[in-house]
């Protein structure tokens, strides 16, 4: 069936030549040969992913800096015909095995995969939207996930049961959502309940003192501690929308692990800055002082994006220096200055209907991850759209997902073999999926509801009680 991005609307067909205009990985192969004059974090991106599977870290890209869990999943070895094998050989052995297996298998494609991976993608879209297509199809027998491990696990906890959720590559881990394990998590929330009281206690407004909210891009464990305490799973797409719901019922709200959407997101609600501290999890109070946190409205936690951490105030003023009446549009994850300096934010998803729906050729700066740039210059040849960072470097670890290993996981399934099969246990499941219908009820605003002043948009807004 044709890729689509959701909701389940037919993906446009891409120019003759975007294949090669929107391959990330034909960029960094012709910087890496000397045919082009643009830059790379890391000419190492050039190699397949295979060759750092048995090395500790996150890989090349975006997030190499990042430390990582010793107890992180490692990829075993790729067989050699995958290794070896070219793209055309790769591309045909995957359509085949696809042919052959039919409705048996659904291939789920993150935004930001290689664009040599989201060709074969039966739905395409954010994490919010490849969570709701993860339980669309129940007559697929197995989901192939081209993303990252905790978007598999997602899937895992939405699909039916006998249904076998597949990463094609256990290394494509999140350096964000490792930022926040279970065990600093619950070590905050101790921390908290001593100095707020009981938890569960409601007050005469009707609250409780706390509720946690956790960002998609968190492991199942940290879902299900959610799910457990009263809150709920938030994503960029609903993140304001998921606010509005934690203040209904708490007095603060925990957000983590990413510091920059919830801070973003709580402004754009009216939060003062000052009304949100930073909790630092190798500190006591999490580097607060009691009144800081009794005063808080938000909590958040300190983690981040590594490829949205890389846009800047400077890379914005360059862009309208260069292209006066550029349209700036950036990911909520992105730097609170970034996100004031740009004309827009919202949801990867929310950028790309913003380029679809611009009705006269514009010039557009995308403060996101490359692949989706790419892409999206690709299919609007009408437009001018070009990545905010002059750098190529994509995304460490979604940039592990390679069409070796989805040949493999797709052959394999052929053959009646299920490799990386993603599970989370019951005892985890149940509280995480409550935390996840949560935010599967909690329906995103219209787009632009984090729109920039710059922009002339008119954001809801939402009055937070003291």
């Amino acid at each position: 069936m044709p890729a689509t991005f959701l909701p389940l609307t037919t993906r446009p067909d891409p120019p003759a030549d975007a294949s090669a205009d929107a391959s990330v990985e034909h960029v960094i192969r012709a910087i890496v040969d000397g045919r082009s004059t643009a830059e790379t974090c890391n000419t190492d991106l050039a190699a397949g992913p295979w060759d750092f599977d048995a090395r500790t870290g996150y890989g090349p890209g975006s997030s190499m800096g990042d430390v990582i869990p010793a107890g992180a999943p490692r990829q075993g070895e790729l067989p050699v015909e995958y290794r070896e094998a070219g793209e055309d050989e790769l591309d045909a052995r995957i359509m085949a095995a696809k042919r052959t297996l039919g409705d048996r298998v659904v291939v789920l494609g993150h935004f930001y995969q290689r664009d040599e991976v989201v060709r074969h993608a039966d739905h395409v879209g954010d994490s919010f939207q490849l969570a709701g297509a993860a339980r669309s199809r129940p007559e697929a027998e197995s989901i192939v996930f081209c993303g990252v491990h905790f978007m598999a696990e997602t899937a895992d906890l939405l699909s039916r049961p006998e249904q076998a959720v597949i990463l094609p590559n256990l290394a494509a881990g999140c350096s964000m959502a490792d930022m926040a394990d279970i065990d600093q998590v619950e070590d905050c929330w101790e921390q908290l309940e001593d100095l707020y009281g009981d938890m569960d206690a409601v007050g005469d407004d009707g609250r409780v003192p706390v509720v946690p909210v956790t960002y998609m891009n968190s492991s199942a464990a940290i879902k299900g501690f959610v799910g457990r305490n009263g809150g709920i799973v938030c994503t960029s797409s609903n993140a304001r929308t998921v606010l509005e719901w934690a203040f209904e019922r708490g007095r603060r709200v925990l957000f983590f692990p990413d510091q920059h959407l919830g801070r973003n997101t709580a402004k754009a609600m009216g939060v003062p800055l000052d009304q949100m501290p930073m909790w630092n999890p190798r500190s006591p109070l999490g580097g607060n002082a009691e009144d800081e946190l009794r005063d808080a409205r938000v909590i958040l936690w300190h983690g981040f994006c590594s490829v949205h951490r890389r846009f800047t105030v400077d890379q914005i003023a360059r862009a309208r220096d260069e292209h006066p009446g550029v349209r700036v549009i950036v990911h909520p994850e992105c730097p609170m200055p970034v996100v004031d300096a740009a004309d827009e934010s919202g949801s990867t998803d929310y950028i790309r209907r913003a380029i679809d729906a611009a009705t006269e050729p514009t010039t557009f700066a995308i403060g996101t991850e490359v692949n989706l740039v790419q892409r999206l210059a690709a299919q609007y040849p009408q437009h001018t759209i070009f990545c905010l960072d002059p750098v190529v470097c994509p995304c460490s670890t979604m940039y592990r997902i390679h069409p070796g290993y989805l040949a493999w996981v797709l052959e394999g399934l052929v053959a009646g073999t299920v490799h990386n099969r993603i599970t989370v246990p019951d005892d985890v499941a149940a509280p995480a999926r409550v935390a996840l219908e949560r935010m599967l009820a909690a329906k995103p605003h219209a787009p632009g509801a984090l729109a920039g002043a710059a922009a002339g948009v008119d954001a809801p807004r939402t009055t937070v009680r003291p």
